[in-house]
């Protein structure tokens, strides 16, 4: 990674909800430690108006447009790191990725979106290895803290045996946007995210000896510990959740053999009692089904407007907690991720610390595709800590 280009890390879609509290996160937190930073963008009016909310002079501020390659690439070639909130990234994130691919500039963004994951993959993996770019995915909670969390579970069971990890997610907070808007552009395309990831299979390296398998896992009833300030356990029923997490931890696992010879990840959402349990499957199951109607679907994407979020008192409310149970060789462990509000605060911080991760952080010399865990485990980790996420073995 060239270390003369003119900026450390370019932030692109700071005009957006999640992206300008990207900006402000890197303005409070790494003020006058001498980041070369700037903010790129299609509206150069207000990228200057994010710039006067920050109160510092210190980003600079850089054209770029999604329907402009020639933009994009004079963005990458500037910088070492860019990192992008500007989703859905199925519909708007390919070029930007292509451009940071072909310059050698290391790329994070916040994306859940597994067919666009696998296209990425498809389109740019290989170019990335070439040029030594790390393109890093769901560096937001979609899918970081699951990713991390796993890997350190896994870190403290033996080596060399069959593992097997259950995730159990409890969350309080309210999706962003974006977040929405790439969950249901994703249900509506499931024909095409299958075509894309049986694409993938065809062309990844086998594994040799080894495998791994994860997915949902089974309905049952759980016993859990409230949030902080909760005085009894509480039960809840965990549920099959087949989020975006899922395929980010498999591929980490495929690509370390510290996961074992055979390694197993189920995934669950804890939620507080049985009406709740159907009311998120049924709301889960309706969004899927009025996804599939154009003009339904048209009226949902609207609804759940990018740029737009709750107040900083609802977001200090919000938390999340995540416990993942290990057991293999004849031993268990159980460890927890633990921070604040997901969908927005924890979001910014991850995507910041990530980008900041590549841009500083001695890593493994990888390129190409990467997970968060498999591009800068340890060294994320210890980021995230310092940032006030909780990393713990129970």
């Amino acid at each position: 990674m060239p270390h003369d280009r003119p900026y450390d890390l370019v932030l692109f879609g700071a005009t957006g909800f999640t992206g300008s509290l990207t900006a402000a996160y890197l303005a409070r937190t790494y003020r006058e430690t001498g980041l070369r930073w700037a903010l790129a963008g299609r509206d150069m009016v207000k990228l200057a108006a994010v710039r006067r909310g920050l109160g510092t002079p210190e980003p600079a501020l850089l054209h770029g447009d999604a329907r402009d390659p020639a933009s994009l690439a004079a963005v990458a070639r500037a910088a070492r790191v860019v990192a992008t909130t500007v989703g859905p990234y199925l519909t708007h994130g390919e070029p930007l990725v292509a451009a940071c691919a072909e310059a050698g500039t290391h790329y994070a963004d916040l994306a859940g979106e597994i067919e666009f994951v696998d296209r990425v993959y498809l389109r740019h993996h290989d170019q990335a290895v070439r040029t030594g770019a790390k393109l890093v995915h769901a560096c937001g909670f979609d899918s970081a803290p699951y990713d991390l969390g796993v890997h350190r579970t896994v870190h403290l069971l033996p080596e060399g045996v069959p593992l097997r990890v259950s995730g159990f997610a409890r969350v309080s907070g309210r999706p962003s946007g974006g977040t929405m808007r790439s969950l249901v552009t994703a249900v509506s395309r499931t024909r095409q995210m299958a075509a894309a990831a049986a694409e993938r299979r065809r062309n990844e390296p086998p594994l040799k000896d080894r495998s791994v398998r994860s997915g949902p896992g089974p309905l049952r009833l759980v016993g859990v510990r409230r949030p902080p300030g909760g005085r009894r356990p509480a039960h809840g029923w965990a549920l099959p959740y087949p989020a975006p997490d899922v395929e980010i931890i498999a591929r980490t696992a495929r690509a370390l053999g510290r996961y074992g010879p055979d390694f197993v990840y189920r995934h669950h959402l804890v939620v507080p009692n049985l009406p709740a349990a159907v009311a998120a499957v049924t709301g889960a199951a309706s969004v899927a089904a009025l996804a599939q109607i154009p003009v339904v679907r048209d009226l949902m994407l609207d609804r759940f407007r990018s740029g737009q979020g709750p107040s900083p008192e609802r977001r200090a409310r919000s938390w999340f907690q995540l416990t993942f149970v290990g057991e293999g060789g004849g031993e268990r462990v159980v460890t927890r991720v633990a921070g604040g509000d997901p969908g927005y605060e924890e979001a910014a911080k991850i995507l910041a610390e990530s980008a900041l991760s590549l841009a500083f952080d001695d890593l493994p010399p990888l390129a190409g595709q990467l997970t968060p865990a498999t591009a800068m485990a340890g060294p994320l980790t210890a980021r995230l800590t310092r940032a006030g996420l909780t990393f713990t073995t129970l």
